[in-house]
């Protein structure tokens, strides 16, 4: 694997996490909104991601007996509702009831958007570490000749 190749699979998955950021972050700013009705009401949202991989025989890291492919970085298949359940809450008072008095709230669970917000936050440092890493390699391997 070159360094060029360490660059786009920390970048793919700087992209992906920053995906998942936001994703999170509207999941969270939308945790307590309110609708009249089940149609209406937000559903949470996960990115969807896989991994990419390129054949290794082509780059020479061919072993027998193992895996043909090398990581080439995460790709992001897309964003997907949850089919979880939403919260119905009996307010007969509130502006946005039924007829019944139900106001519908979002499926999102705020401990788990903390979590994935932690999570990913945490794998977009990873990678900037891993391009800083990679950078400062190839410094010192320009600086070799002086």
């Amino acid at each position: 694997m070159s360094l060029a190749n360490i660059f786009d699979v920390a970048g793919s998955g700087m992209n992906a996490q920053s995906l998942r950021l936001n994703t999170t972050a509207s999941n969270l700013a939308n945790a307590q909104s309110a609708a009249s009705s089940a149609g209406d009401v937000y559903r949470s949202r996960q990115p969807v991601f896989a991994a990419l991989a390129r054949d290794a025989m082509s780059q020479g890291l061919a072993i027998d007996g193992a895996d043909q492919r090398a990581s080439a970085g995460v790709q992001v298949m897309g964003v997907v509702e949850s089919d979880a359940p939403y919260e119905q809450r009996y307010e007969p008072n509130h502006p946005l009831a039924d007829e019944e008095g139900y106001v519908f709230y979002p499926n999102v669970n705020v401990v788990e958007e903390m979590t994935n917000m932690i999570s990913a936050s945490r794998s977009f440092q990873v990678n900037v570490e891993v391009m800083n890493a990679a950078r400062q390699m190839a410094q010192r391997v320009l600086t070799m000749g002086q």
